[in-house]
This record gives C-alpha cells, sequence and structure tokens, in this order.
C-alpha cells in the first residue's frame, strides 16, 4: 500500500495519511469514531493545514483498507463540524475553522548534559529521594491535617513548620532560631530575591557577592533592582581590604563551604566580617546551601548565630531531598522580618500549606535527619571515589578545599593543559565538566593554577563510585592518548 502524497494543489501528505492508520486498525465497531477523532486531532494538531485536499472517499478508503462508508460519514460529520469543507465536484479540503496548531508544552527545566561522564556541579543524586518515607508522611497529613490549614497560610509559612525548623537549625547548624523570624521560601533563590527586595527598600543599590562565586547571586538581586559588586576570596574568605573599599553595606557570602573554591572561613575572617558589618550598619546574607555535608568532622558552626541581628540565614533542601520540591527557609533579623514577610505576602501569599505541612511532619519525625545521614555516607563514599580516581589517573593532581560539600577543586598539573585544549578534548570524549574560571567574575586570579595547569570545579553527588572511575579515566585518556 503507498500513501499519497501531496501534490501541487495541496493534496494530503504521507505524514497526516499516517496518522490515520492506527484508527484504520481499530474494531469494527469502533472504527468510524477512531477515524472520525484520528482526522478531527489531525487538523487541530495543524498536522493537516487549513487548505490541505483530501483524497476522495475511494481512495483513502482503499489506502486504508476499511469501506468506502466509514470515510464517507468522517468527511460528512467533519464538514458538519467546520472542520472540513467540501463542494459538489470540487472535493474535500481543511477548513479554516481551527486556524493555530493546539500548543504544546516545552520544558525550560536545566536536565543533564546526556555526557558519559557528567562532573557538572550542583545536583544531588536524586534517586536517593525517600519516596516510601515521603509518601507515608503524605498519606499521614492528609488524613489529619484540618481543613482549615488548606486557607491562605502565614506568609511565613505554618507554626508547626517553622518550629520544627528553629529546632532542627539550632540544634545542627548552631543558629539563633526564633520561629517568628523564620519564613518559608521557595528556596534559596527567592530568599536571596525577598532580601535584595528589602535592600532596595531601604536605600541600598549594591551588594558584595563572593568572587568567585555562584553566578546566580547576580541575577536574583538585578531582579531586585540591586547590583552585585564582586569581592574577592582568599585562603581566609572574603578578603576585608578589598570589602571595605567597595562601598557596599550587605553582602552574601557561603562561610561554611565557600562556592565554588571549598575553603572554610577562618574564625579570624568571620570575626572580621562580623566587625565590617556592625561598623556600616548593614547585613550579611549567610547561603548555607551544603552546610550539612562534612565528611572529616563536624560542620562549623553557622556565622548567623554569632551575630543574628546582622546576619540573616538561607538555607534548602535542593542537595538533601530534591531541588524540584522548591522548599526552603529565611532566618532573618528581628529589625528586617516585617518588611521581608511582607514581600513574601505580597509574592505570593505564602508558601503551599499542604508541602509545609508534610515536611513539617518528615521533620518531626526524625525521617530528615536519616536522609541527611543517608546522603552524608552516599557523598561521603563519592568524595573519596573521586579523589582515589584523580589520584590513579592524573599524577600530580591536587585536591584542594575542605571535605565536605558536593564539589571539589581539582588543580591538574600544567602537562594537562592548557585549559581551552583541555576543555575541548574532554568534550570530544563525551565528558561534562566546568573549569573554575567560569565561576571568577573579574580577572584572572581565579583562572589557571599557579603553575599554568587546568582548575576544575568537578561536582561528585550525583555520579556513583564506578561511573566516577570510568569518568576520571575517559578524561586522562582524552588528554594523554
Amino acid at each position: 500500500m503507498t500513501p499519497p502524497h501531496t501534490d501541487s494543489d495541496g493534496d494530503l501528505a504521507s505524514p497526516a495519511w499516517e496518522l490515520l492508520l492506527p484508527a484504520a486498525s481499530a474494531p469494527a465497531r469502533a472504527r468510524g469514531r477512531s477515524l472520525q477523532a484520528a482526522l478531527r486531532e489531525a487538523v487541530r494538531s495543524g498536522r493537516l493545514a487549513p487548505g490541505t485536499r483530501l483524497p476522495s472517499s475511494r481512495d483513502l478508503a482503499a489506502d486504508l483498507g476499511v469501506s468506502r462508508g466509514l470515510i464517507t460519514t468522517a468527511y460528512e460529520q467533519l464538514t458538519a463540524e467546520g472542520y472540513l469543507r467540501s463542494g459538489r465536484g470540487a472535493g474535500t479540503w481543511v477548513g479554516d475553522a481551527v486556524r493555530a496548531a493546539r500548543p504544546r508544552a516545552h520544558d525550560l527545566a536545566p536536565r543533564s548534559s546526556g555526557a558519559r561522564a557528567d562532573f557538572v556541579p550542583g545536583t544531588p543524586d536524586l534517586s536517593l529521594f525517600p519516596r516510601s518515607a515521603w509518601a507515608a508522611a503524605q498519606r499521614s497529613v492528609l488524613a489529619d491535617l484540618p481543613h482549615r490549614e488548606l486557607g491562605y497560610p502565614d506568609p511565613r509559612g505554618l507554626p508547626r513548620l517553622r518550629t520544627a525548623l528553629a529546632e532542627l537549625l539550632v540544634r545542627r547548624r548552631g543558629v539563633v532560631a526564633d520561629p517568628e523570624r523564620i519564613v518559608v521560601v521557595s528556596g534559596v533563590a527567592q530568599a536571596t530575591t525577598l532580601l535584595g527586595s528589602a535592600l532596595r527598600a531601604r536605600g541600598l543599590r549594591t551588594v558584595g557577592v563572593e568572587d568567585p562565586g555562584s553566578p546566580q547571586h547576580d541575577a536574583l538581586y538585578a531582579s531586585s533592582g540591586v547590583s552585585a559588586v564582586p569581592v574577592p576570596v582568599d585562603g581566609e574568605g572574603l578578603a576585608m581590604e578589598p570589602l571595605r573599599a567597595s562601598g557596599v553595606r550587605a553582602v552574601v557570602v557561603t562561610p561554611a563551604h565557600q562556592f565554588p573554591t571549598g575553603i572554610a572561613y577562618s574564625a579570624r575572617r568571620r570575626a572580621e566580617l562580623l566587625d565590617w558589618v556592625r561598623s556600616v550598619d548593614g547585613i550579611v546574607l549567610e547561603d548555607d546551601y551544603d552546610g550539612d555535608f562534612r565528611y572529616d568532622r563536624a560542620p562549623v558552626g553557622a556565622l548567623q548565630g554569632l551575630d543574628p541581628e546582622h546576619v540573616a540565614y538561607t538555607g534548602s533542601v535542593s542537595k538533601s531531598l530534591a531541588p524540584g520540591l522548591r522548599l526552603g527557609w529565611l532566618l532573618v533579623p528581628r529589625s528586617w522580618t516585617e518588611e521581608v514577610v511582607e514581600r513574601k505576602r505580597t509574592m505570593d501569599l505564602g508558601h503551599p500549606a499542604l508541602d509545609q505541612a508534610l515536611f513539617a511532619r518528615f521533620l518531626e519525625r526524625g525521617d530528615y535527619d536519616r536522609q541527611l545521614r543517608r546522603c552524608l555516607r552516599a557523598y561521603r563514599e563519592r568524595r573519596d571515589a573521586l579523589v582515589a580516581a584523580l589520584g590513579a589517573h592524573f599524577p600530580g593532581a591536587e585536591v584542594s578545599g575542605i571535605a565536605a560539600g558536593l564539589h571539589v577543586i581539582a588543580s591538574l598539573p600544567r602537562r594537562y593543559g592548557p585549559r581551552e585544549r583541555f576543555l575541548a578534548r574532554v568534550a570530544g570524549a563525551g565528558a561534562a565538566v566546568r573549569p573554575l574560571a567560569d565561576h571568577a567574575r573579574t580577572g584572572a586570579a581565579h583562572d589557571d593554577g599557579a603553575d599554568g595547569g587546568v582548575r576544575l570545579v568537578l561536582g561528585y553527588a550525583h555520579v556513583p563510585p564506578a561511573r566516577i572511575h570510568e569518568g576520571v579515566r575517559l578524561m586522562a585518556e582524552a588528554v594523554t592518548g
């Protein structure tokens, strides 16, 4: 059977004709309805465009192997509905009643590159998500949640969740946590935007950001009308002299595990940073993005615990559970609470109540602590695997930064460079990596190693140990083979 093709007069094209084949194979009693539905959908979707001429009922019936009566009935029904038009002796055509194809939803979510070896940082292992425990908590919450809790929530968050979060943060991160000053947010991104909006309302138009650091901070503050001012990071943390010279009164930092260099701020630098913020009557936003994951000792406590009136603290479940939950927290100084809460109210009227109740239950039952321990074991094993693989396949490679988080900085000797050639070769072999230079905002201070070698930010949390070894071997063969 040879399908018809569109001729110069716009006859039915082969791809659209093929849409009718499944309907033509439907059971006899449903075949007529199936053909009508398939033809209707072809017109709606735009596969049969207005002005397309359809084959005669005799020809299409012969091609599809059905009775001519089924095709005639389908043509008559769709003509009556306005999908088709016909004239005596002029054939049957697609009408113009349906002018646009049905819109299709496109997925703009960031996805894995699909590389054979993917070491791009920032992604946890989503397969570790505790589906069974989460489902059990969801069933329990749905059974017990009072109807009134499904109304518009307190913009700060459900009191039950804020109380549970305060207990968690005091116990695990050493913060000073008053539940009345905790705001439940859609991740650190919304916390940053809320604080940026409050900064602008107070007349502050600039905020200091770490260099190198997360490029997302720049865009998030810009969306609030606040400009990011790069401040260099040295071996102890944010460099104080450039910070003082910058003129900013607000700064965002990652002191527990600086991203991306991997250092922890020294005690001296923490004290200097707090002296500075008090002197300018400013505010520090502490982004504790992976503070729970320290592998060689207990995590360093949060900076906020030293001065809760000058440090706002934010974190989320994006690394411990899943970023798709869009669930985080912002703990703000007392003098900032009212305006931040009001901006949260006008932004979205509060975080979804059911999600909050579910997470509160997860915290109260100890499920979140168990999840953190599970992730800690898995990520420690993967970090160890990456360090061992780099030592085996890249002799002379150095891993810097503390044993924490979900990424390492790997400095490869000069013989593996220069950087652009290295990146081109490993990409050609199917490996996805990010150089440290991608996170530098100014100059070349954080470009390549002092000896001209290559410095990489390698994420490992989402890669099983066996694939880590295979991926590092793949990169080594690409640049030495």
